[in-house]
């Protein structure tokens, strides 16, 4: 899916208590916990990802990214503190420490238009494979992450209102679906961080 809309949101959002739709989707503010972490996150921002058909925008998924409480403000405070939300909104290389830092992320994926598991691994490994090529860092390694990936959902059916469930602390990426969880303890991280580049960027 390759246009976005991801609304980007600060820590207020959770001290606030407020909650973001999208669409027909309400993504709360916080969560006490997230499968394969024991930690409490706070909702960093929410949107959309579609695909360009012709002159029209089809929206595919509503995706909610949340970030460790504990740590991410300070760690992006360090670099980010006193920005303005439209400098940070407009900032690649802002999305770019939230994807890479030292805190762990939960990504909520929660289809507004029916999609296979394959149909969802293809593009998301798509763009991933794309990024990290440019990059030069497309190696062994993340072949095999790509693998391991589109086999976790080769079976899967997702329909409308159903949710897959990312979870990264490093270096483990645990992926939750309503079948069963997937933890890839081994996983290499550049496929953690490049699905969440394909999200945010």
């Amino acid at each position: 899916m390759t246009s976005s809309d991801l609304s980007s949101s600060s820590s207020s959002l959770a001290r606030l208590n407020m909650e973001l739709k999208v669409e027909d989707y309400t993504f709360c503010p916080t969560l006490s916990t997230a499968p394969g972490s024991a930690n409490s996150f706070f909702l960093g921002g929410a949107g959309v990802r579609g695909l360009q058909i012709q002159d029209k925008f089809i929206k595919f998924t509503a995706i909610g990214v949340y970030l460790e409480e504990q740590k991410a403000i300070s760690s992006l405070a360090v670099k980010w503190n006193g920005k303005s939300a439209e400098e940070l909104t407009d900032s690649i290389e802002f999305f770019r420490d939230i994807v890479t830092g030292p805190f762990e992320k939960f990504i909520m994926v929660t289809m507004i238009l029916p999609l296979t598991g394959q149909q969802y691994s293809d593009k998301v490994v798509e763009n991933c494979v794309a990024a990290w090529k440019a990059m030069g860092i497309y190696t062994e390694a993340e072949s095999k992450a790509v693998e391991e990936f589109i086999q976790v959902f080769k079976d899967e059916t997702f329909p409308p209102g159903s949710s897959i469930l990312f979870t990264q602390s490093s270096p483990a990426l645990t992926v939750s679906i309503p079948n069963h969880i997937w933890n890839a303890v081994a996983l290499d991280l550049d496929l953690v961080q490049g699905q969440l580049l394909h999200i945010s960027l």
